[in-house]
């Protein structure tokens, strides 16, 4: 078949506007499906702020370590009044010691007539508390003065409970029943194992 002159331009010319043709319709259809513009997650002014609040806490943390760690001293301190032992009879052996100790140095003597050790116990997570009790028999300014002497000792010891009978008319003397708490580190308490009841 003889094509003229006239069909053979119609067809080149036909064959570059297929060419444009496609070559558009690539172009176009590349920027619908990946060519699209991504919004950023969050503004540079929001990222700003969150990096001036991250700059305020750090500067806020060199005091806060400062208070850490006097905090830390001031605990280490305290806890040097912990009645120490390797078991919590030794803790309360100690305690005895210094109630014992107390008595004698006080003018006139007192002497302690009947020492009962009670059951250990939990005083929180970090602690535990040994309780003594001591009978005795003074005048009321007696107890005053040992339950003072008590107060300042360096150990951390507190009177729980005082109890008292009627005096005795002629000498002022009473019975006394006190009960006194030391503190101890946790490890001398065991933990009561949560019974199971079937």
């Amino acid at each position: 078949m003889n094509l003229g002159e006239r069909d053979k331009r119609a067809l080149i010319l036909l064959a570059a506007g297929l060419a444009v043709f496609f070559i558009v319709f690539l172009a176009t259809r590349s920027n619908e499906s990946g060519g699209t513009v991504v919004q950023p997650i969050e503004s540079v002014d929001r990222l700003r702020k969150q990096l001036d609040r991250q700059r305020q806490i750090a500067a806020t943390l060199p005091a806060k370590q400062e208070i850490y760690k006097k905090v830390s001293n001031e605990l280490t301190e305290r806890e040097k009044g912990l009645l120490t032992g390797d078991t919590a009879a030794q803790a309360q052996a100690r305690l005895v010691q210094i109630l014992n100790e107390v008595a004698r140095n006080q003018t006139p003597q007192l002497e302690i007539r009947q020492t009962e050790l009670g059951q250990p116990r939990r005083f929180s997570d970090a602690y535990g508390e040994v309780p003594v009790s001591i009978t005795m028999d003074c005048r009321t300014d007696q107890l005053v003065n040992f339950m003072a002497f008590l107060s300042v000792q360096p150990e951390l010891i507190a009177t729980e409970q005082v109890s008292f009978a009627a005096s005795n008319a002629k000498t002022k003397m009473m019975p006394v029943r006190l009960t006194v708490t030391g503190l101890v580190p946790s490890k001398l308490v065991p933990e009561k194992k949560a019974s199971t009841s079937f």
